[in-house]
């Protein structure tokens, strides 16, 4: 566990030292990435474009890396997706110096189609845990996210910033996390332990991403679960997505104050899932804790159209990480605990397919949103969790757990 943990953990903050970098690159004026001619429309769908392509080749490597999981074991294949991970960020890095945009989606795609790992990492947590012990091993892996995202947004803020150090730029932030990707991939080459006890020689297609998504809605018992799971994807990637995007056009947020917020999530992030997750999973049904979680996500991601002062969303983004952190781990749980466990690597490939996809589609479609109103992402956000949870209330049913 310690060292799937730390696996997780290093592979989040490498994901979170971008997340205020690349917004500020697009958005910034000063950045000098776009000339003045380039309308901020345009840069807008450009932006849900290359955000949308890390997901969307997500959405076909999860499923190839699960099942190469299965047959190989999770250590090979979970290195080979930290090599190409690591490859991403080196070109990224030389996207941004050369301002050379069709290499910054290069960039992105390659890594989107190795960071379907995330699969690999629950097959191994599910090897290692009993059903009742799913929902809190997969909170502590929750636990890992979150610490990523209290380092990573805050340190990238930083590494990006010239004014703490003349020598920092856009480019820092991408060359420091290829460095943190190869530290580790030495970690999991050295101490991570292979967990597939007995292996499966699943068939790995190119297009199983399509095939098993349509797979997934033949299974009568996963058919409403994986369709809440969908649901939950585009709603909340409505908001991950183009939030900052919001805090920079509405707020005027720098990178540095995108990066110090996210942090506080990440801390909430930390608690919830390292702490309440737990201590709720001794009390109530996964199911239980669905029926209300989802709902109040919906009501946190609506109220972040209130405020008028930034301060607020302090106040605001703690409850969104802390329903958010209580809904996946117990909806992954769900989905693990309804299938047996000579299949934990196909299915929940298919569930980061259907999550890849779910984050795919909204920023492409964000990008237009965002072009006529910054407010109309978080409109569409909030209204697609609250559809997610009259699926999971009124069709799935916390009785069919």
């Amino acid at each position: 566990m310690g060292i799937i943990f730390l696996t997780v953990l290093f592979d989040m903050i490498g994901l979170g030292i971008v997340i205020p970098v690349i917004p500020a690159l697009f958005f910034d004026r000063e950045a000098g990435f776009f000339t003045a001619a380039v309308g901020d429309d345009t840069i807008s769908i450009i932006y849900g474009l290359l955000i949308g392509s890390y997901p969307l080749m997500q959405f076909f490597g999860a499923p190839i890396l699960g099942n190469l999981s299965d047959r190989y074991g999770r250590k090979p294949v979970l290195s080979l997706s930290l090599v190409g991970t690591f490859i991403g960020y080196f070109l990224f890095a030389v996207a941004i110096w050369q301002q050379n945009l069709p290499l910054l989606f290069v960039s992105r795609m390659l890594p989107g189609f190795m960071g379907g790992n995330i699969s690999i990492v629950y097959s191994a947590l599910a090897d290692v845990s009993t059903p009742e012990q799913k929902a809190g091993n997969f909170g502590l892996v929750g636990a890992a996210f979150g610490i990523g995202f209290i380092i990573g947004p805050a340190l990238g803020g930083v590494l990006a910033d010239p004014e703490v150090y003349s020598g920092f730029s856009y480019i820092t932030p991408f060359i420091f996390t290829g460095f943190l990707t190869i530290l580790n991939l030495l970690l999991v080459q050295w101490r991570f332990p292979e967990t597939l006890k007995e292996r499966k020689r699943t068939p790995v297609k190119p297009w199983s991403g399509l095939t098993n998504l349509a797979k997934a809605f033949t299974y009568s018992n996963l058919r409403s679960i994986f369709t809440v799971s969908l649901l939950l994807s585009l709603g909340f990637a409505f908001f991950t997505q183009f939030f900052a995007v919001y805090l920079i056009q509405r707020f005027q947020y720098e990178q540095r104050d995108i990066g110090f917020l996210y942090a506080w999530i990440g801390l909430w992030l930390v608690i919830t899932q390292g702490v309440i997750v737990r201590r709720l999973g001794t009390r109530f049904l996964s199911s239980q804790l669905l029926s209300v979680t989802i709902l109040l996500l919906s009501f946190a991601l609506a109220a972040l159209l209130l405020p008028a002062q930034s301060h607020w969303f302090y106040v605001i983004n703690p409850l969104i990480a802390i329903f958010q952190g209580i809904t996946s781990p117990n909806l992954t749980a769900i989905i693990s605990n309804l299938v047996g466990v000579d299949r934990q690597g196909e299915i929940l490939g298919i569930q980061q397919s259907m999550r890849s996809l779910g984050t795919a589609v909204p920023p492409i479609i964000a990008g237009w949103l965002n072009a006529l109103d910054s407010r109309y992402p978080v409109m569409a956000a909030a209204l697609l969790v609250l559809i997610a949870w009259m699926v999971y209330f009124f069709v799935f049913r916390p009785s069919n757990e």
